[in-house]
């Protein structure tokens, strides 16, 4: 979940305008209330595995494990030297689609999308990355709400009620900056670091392995598939590369004085993005995954975040509402305010009476389907409360694999964008729209790869930015055109 930034060809999350505006109130609309646990690291090279809680309505989903990996050697304690891996679909499919979220995604998200592919694709699996961030996370209110041992209100009351009420005991409570200090090296270095791991796994099946991204995480596959290992590229190991409404393009890398200056920022504040500028990097992810759970536990309950006295009347529907309309109408396409198109689709409208007023879907994404793509499972959902700076930051760099200045300043080696030679698939919304189409056609055409081994989709007049993730199946382009893409390779 990132923006465009000016003409530079990486993803990052500042949008400065909206910050102060929408306040408290953007974090509750998004309804994030993840589940990962920060304990427990993997130890040796063997991953550790556990089942998986689905949500609501998916008893038939297709098999899903959380895997725990043992991640790169980085800064800080051992125990964030891991990374957590979705893995969807049969154990013995020897074809492996590894996908990166986006800036302050989470690996859930992928979820429904993973179900889908694998379901059309015999042979398949998909594994979603949730980055060693997420680690940070305290999920034990919003499980114990999943598992029915605390009600709506209590994991309400948890994570923000006590805002408004100090006497609620015990409360979340975030890690202090200085805690986690650490974090602010957490950079592009160490999640491809991570993510080598992964892909090394995979590579283990003996079948196929693409490489795939959402937004942010479109610009993390380029680096890796661009990626210098002791002279070796990363795409040496993969076989495809498939970019949702994400990348990287040559031309307009950070500069030096830039990047030096942004460090110098980082070295003094918080190591996390702060989405919605209230000091609290947490909020964006706890208000979502919030909302969103609520959506597939308690939907036709009056909105305990409409009721709650700091939430702001610009994100209130004109009528009191349930959580599956207040959810669906902050991130609609319509009704949702500009400052939160990072994480809208085309859900639907305020039903036509009710009190509390419910929600009627009439878009490509039902609310019921929005919400799971970001209330994830029992320890995992699709968010990341604790986005490291430095990794936004060092994106900047990765300039579509072609060396710049920049890149010793940030510990940058994506130096390969001249021999990337696997096909290439990239998805366009309206988000994305012409630079995503850009990125991928110049990444294409500098390693010299024939025009039948790109294939774009844009789709920027229809969709919007998480459309692709949580559109119902039979209405989704991007899997529609990303199973054939993947079939292609594998055959």
């Amino acid at each position: 979940m990132s923006r465009w930034h000016g003409k530079r060809e990486y993803w990052i999350h500042v949008q400065p305008a909206a910050r102060r505006v929408v306040a408290v109130g953007v974090v509750l609309a998004l309804g994030i209330l993840s589940a990962c646990s920060s304990s427990g690291s993997s130890s040796g090279t063997s991953p550790e595995s556990s089942a998986t809680t689905a949500a609501p309505g998916n008893g038939s989903a297709p098999a899903q494990r959380v895997v725990t990996m043992t991640g790169v050697t980085g800064p800080g304690p051992a125990k964030y030297n891991q990374v957590r891996v979705l893995e969807v679909g049969p154990q013995d499919a020897k074809n492996v689609l590894v996908l990166e979220p986006g800036t302050s995604g989470g690996a859930a998200y992928f979820r429904l999308d993973a179900e889908a592919i694998v379901d059309g694709l015999p042979g398949w699996q998909v594994w979603s990355i949730d980055r060693r961030e997420n680690l940070l996370e305290d999920h034990s209110a919003l499980d114990d709400y999943i598992t029915g041992k605390d009600t709506q209100q209590q994991a309400f009351d948890y994570y923000l009620g006590w805002f408004s009420d100090p006497s609620i005991q015990p409360h979340f409570a975030a890690p202090a900056d200085a805690s986690v200090a650490f974090a602010r090296e957490w950079g592009m270095s160490v999640a491809i670091g991570d993510l080598r791991r992964v892909v090394e796994q995979a590579k283990r099946l003996g079948g196929k392995v693409v490489l795939g991204g959402h937004s942010l995480g479109g610009t993390i596959a380029t680096a890796y598939a661009t990626w210098d290992f002791d002279g070796v590229s990363g795409g040496d190991d993969l076989d495809g590369l498939v970019l949702i409404d994400g990348g990287s393009g040559p031309g307009a890398p950070i500069s030096v004085s830039d990047a030096n200056a942004r460090l110098q920022e980082l070295s003094t504040g918080s190591p996390f993005i702060d989405l919605v500028g209230l000091g609290l990097p947490w909020a964006a992810g706890v208000f979502n995954a919030l909302g969103s759970t609520a959506v597939l536990y308690d939907p036709d309950a009056v909105s305990l975040a409409y009721r709650w006295d700091l939430f702001p009347e610009m994100l209130k529907p004109p009528v009191r509402p349930t959580n599956k309309a207040q959810y669906g109408y902050a991130l609609d396409v319509e009704t949702g305010p500009p400052s939160l198109e990072l994480v809208q689709m085309h859900i639907g409208e305020l039903a036509a009476s009710g009190n509390p007023r419910g929600w009627h879907n009439d878009g490509i994404t039902p609310v019921e389907r929005a919400a799971a793509a970001f209330a994830g499972i029992e320890g995992m959902d699709g968010t990341s409360w604790y986005h490291p700076g430095r990794l936004s930051l060092d994106a900047a760099a990765v300039n579509g694999g072609i060396a710049n200045p920049a890149d010793d300043v940030l510990d940058v080696h994506a130096i390969h964008g001249k021999d990337l030679h696997i096909p290439i698939y990239a998805f366009a919304t309206s988000l994305g729209n012409q630079r995503v189409v850009d990125a991928a056609t110049a990444l294409a055409e500098q390693s010299g790869l024939p025009s039948n081994q790109l294939t774009i989709v844009d789709r920027a007049s229809t969709y919007a930015h998480c459309d692709p993730l949580a559109a119902t199946p039979n209405q989704n382009d991007f899997l529609k055109t990303v199973v054939p893409f993947l079939d292609d390779i594998a055959s």
